[in-house]
C-alpha cells in the first residue's frame, strides 16, 4: 500500500491536468503495485526552498511496505520517478527531491485494524 505525497511550489494552473491520476498510474508501473493500492496526494503553491533557491522545484515523499527498503531499489525507483517527473512538470533534476521510507505492517491502519492482520 504506497503513499505518495508530492509537495510543489508550482501554481496548480501549471500542474498537467489530471496529473495526480498519471502519478498514480506511474506508481503502480515503477512499485510493481496494482493502482488499486496506490495512494497519492499532490499539494501545490507552497512556499520553498531547495538548494538554497526558492524557482520552481517538488519533493516526493515515497512510502510503502517491502518495496523502498533498499538502496538498490530506491535507485531504479529514483530514475524513473525523475524521468517522470521532469517531464510531467517541466522541471529540470536538480529542482526534484525524492524521500524513500519504508514502512511496516503494523504501520498502517486500514479497516479498523492495521495491515498486519488483514
Amino acid at each position: 500500500m504506497p503513499f505518495l505525497e508530492l509537495e510543489t511550489s508550482l501554481p496548480a494552473a501549471q500542474l498537467p491536468q489530471g496529473f495526480a491520476g498519471k502519478l498514480c498510474s506511474a506508481a503502480a508501473a515503477i512499485l510493481s503495485k496494482p493502482e488499486e493500492r496506490i495512494n497519492v496526494t499532490v499539494k501545490s503553491d507552497l512556499p520553498m526552498v531547495v538548494g538554497g533557491s526558492a524557482a520552481p522545484c517538488a519533493q516526493l515523499l515515497v512510502s510503502s511496505i517491502a518495496v523502498v527498503g533498499t538502496a538498490e531499489q530506491n535507485r531504479g525507483h529514483s530514475a524513473k520517478f525523475f524521468e517522470f517527473l521532469t517531464k510531467e512538470l517541466g522541471l529540470g533534476a536538480d529542482r526534484i527531491l525524492i524521500r524513500f521510507y519504508p514502512l511496516e505492517p503494523w504501520q498502517i491502519g486500514k479497516k479498523g485494524t492495521v495491515m498486519t492482520f488483514l
